[in-house]
């Protein structure tokens, strides 16, 4: 081009183009995607993508985090072997499909998570602090405002409640139980009578005497009239509760929702002065046991049995102590 000649102007695509590019730039230097150890810990930050992921489910698998995380499954399997290794993660067969492997991360591997995650927290908030409340909101339209734009399938998780019970729920107890334990695990109508006894038992007891709406309870977990989630708090002895019946929808695992109900659990026996909380479950519903595990119950019993069609079960009695449980809290 000669000396002195004018620059064609740039081409809309092309100034579209520039724009993205200048803000990708922008946003990984604020946000401190460069730092070469991120938020100070010895994990990269696909590592900790994986974590934070692992953290915030119920259970997960391989292929899961390779669609959600968009990460190649040979790079994914060699961050989950290391994992491994450092015994942050820790597998189990899915009953569902032998083919894969439920993945959850230990006590270790939450004691590893946990200070990173607080770290990020007060960081992004540190950032926000900043900034006045008008431009905060004006900052996170724009960025739920780019979410949807470029990802228009993956629309939020609408909110859920958790409520008492109402007519009708304790059909879809039954009704549910019956569905997903003979689909998951192969558990006959047997069971499904199991719980219509337990449920039966439970409405009983709402019309009789000696019924304390304080000391019995059970919580439905619920979205846009959809029920998600059920628990049940019922009353063993004077000082001890019985949870039962904890049960997710396949559709809503992952959420917190059955942490949360074995939370709501935790929280009304305490307040109805019980000493302790018992529960029975079986050892091959490794995602209710977890959840247990991680509200602070101990394992205090097993036992071998043949049941609802199925041979080789083992079931196991769960405890929680609650006095126990609020001086670990302090």
């Amino acid at each position: 081009m000669a000396a002195g000649a004018v620059q064609p102007l740039a081409s809309q695509p092309e100034r579209s183009i520039q724009t993205v590019r200048r803000f990708n730039r922008f946003y990984t230097r604020q946000i401190g995607l460069l730092q070469e150890g991120l938020l100070k810990s010895r994990f990269s930050l696909t590592e900790l993508r994986v974590l934070y992921e692992l953290a915030h489910r119920e259970q997960s698998t391989a292929a899961v985090l390779c669609r959600e995380l968009g990460l190649d499954p040979g790079y994914l399997s060699r961050i989950l072997q290391n994992f491994e290794k450092q015994k942050l993660i820790e597998k189990t067969s899915s009953h569902r499909d032998a083919r894969q492997s439920l993945l959850f991360l230990t006590g270790k591997g939450r004691k590893a998570f946990e200070p990173l995650n607080a770290r990020s927290n007060k960081e992004v908030a540190g950032m926000l602090e900043q900034l006045p409340r008008n431009s905060q909101d004006r900052l996170l339209q724009a960025m739920q405002s780019i979410e949807r734009v470029l990802s228009p399938s993956s629309r939020p998780v609408a909110a859920y409640v958790v409520r008492p019970h109402q007519p009708g729920d304790m059909g879809w107890v039954v009704h549910r139980h019956g569905v997903l334990y003979w689909q998951e695990y192969r558990y006959d109508e047997r069971f499904e009578a199991l719980v219509a006894e337990i449920v039966a038992e439970f409405i009983q007891h709402l019309d009789a005497q000696h019924f304390d709406a304080q000391r019995e309870r059970c919580w439905i977990a619920e979205s846009d009239g959809e029920i998600l989630g059920s628990v049940f708090l019922v009353q063993a002895s004077k000082t001890v509760a019985k949870l039962r019946l904890l049960l997710v929808e396949p559709s809503a695992r992952g959420l917190g929702i059955g942490r949360r109900l074995v939370d709501e659990c935790v929280v009304f026996a305490k307040r109805a002065g019980y000493k302790k909380i018992a529960l029975w479950t079986q050892s091959e519903l490794v995602a209710a046991r977890h959840i247990y595990e991680r509200a602070g119950f101990h394992l205090t019993g097993k036992k071998a049995h043949q049941s609802w069609g199925r041979d080789n079960l083992v079931s196991e009695t769960w405890e929680l102590k609650l006095h126990e449980r609020e001086a670990t809290r302090r």
